[in-house]
């Protein structure tokens, strides 16, 4: 980081001052990750249609028996297509309209999501990703960051005044630059489709580490030299 010493006028009085920037980062495990899972009406292969009130039925029981919360599981969207319109099929055995349904459930561990998958309907699910993840506790974290990074601009004052034989004075002024947040896990796309295929073939889904948040803070401090 940058750091300068200086001589400002300050109501007619020359102040010798000192600006450093200071900075801290964490890593942490969510305890928040945001399932998406769309379920979608199919026709079996006895040619009867398996309705989206049966598949939301099941899913709602899995979400009981796996231990979530009800308030953590809720309806995003609801979509639906016409069965076998497309133009170039001429032959044209039924006109069904196919419902879809889009839940977003909240887990607290990632293992649920694997314990889920064994008690779906595979050929109801239309597609399943980790759309967005955090940590109940993310907003104390910044704020420690913030309170660690202006701790460390203030010691990086004062060993470099130590180099010129100055001392730290008051604070002058304290600027916020940078408290990042984090990516969303796109990674986790194909990671979650995988469990959807051990799912579909009666195998047992292996447990998947989560990548940690990585949280930053930076700040901008300018002290006063004795």
């Amino acid at each position: 980081m940058i750091s300068g010493v200086s001589l400002a006028q300050n109501d007619q009085e020359m102040v010798k001052k000192i600006e450093v920037y200071g900075s801290a980062k964490k890593e942490i495990t969510p305890d928040e990750i945001y399932f998406s899972i769309t379920m979608k009406e199919y026709i079996g292969e006895d040619k009867a249609k398996v309705s989206i009130e049966k598949l939301e039925r099941e899913l709602y029981n899995a979400v009981r028996k796996i231990g979530i919360p009800e308030e953590d599981f809720q309806i995003e969207n609801v979509y639906g297509y016409n069965y076998n319109w497309y133009p170039w099929n001429k032959k044209k055995d039924r006109e069904d309209f196919l419902a879809q349904k889009q839940y977003r459930i909240k887990f607290s561990e990632l293992d649920k999501i694997n314990r889920l998958f064994a008690y779906l309907d595979p050929k109801g699910i239309q597609n399943a990703n980790i759309s967005e993840y955090s940590h109940s506790q993310i907003e104390q974290y910044r704020r420690d960051l913030k309170i660690e990074a202006l701790r460390n601009a203030k010691e990086k004052a004062d060993y470099l005044l130590e180099g010129i034989d100055e001392r730290r004075g008051e604070v002058l002024e304290v600027q916020e630059v940078n408290n990042n947040g984090y990516q969303p896990p796109v990674m986790y796309k194909a990671r979650n489709m995988a469990m959807m295929e051990s799912a579909d073939s009666g195998a047992q889904a292996p447990s998947i580490d989560f990548q940690t948040i990585e949280i930053e803070a930076e700040v901008r401090a300018v002290f006063r030299i004795e």
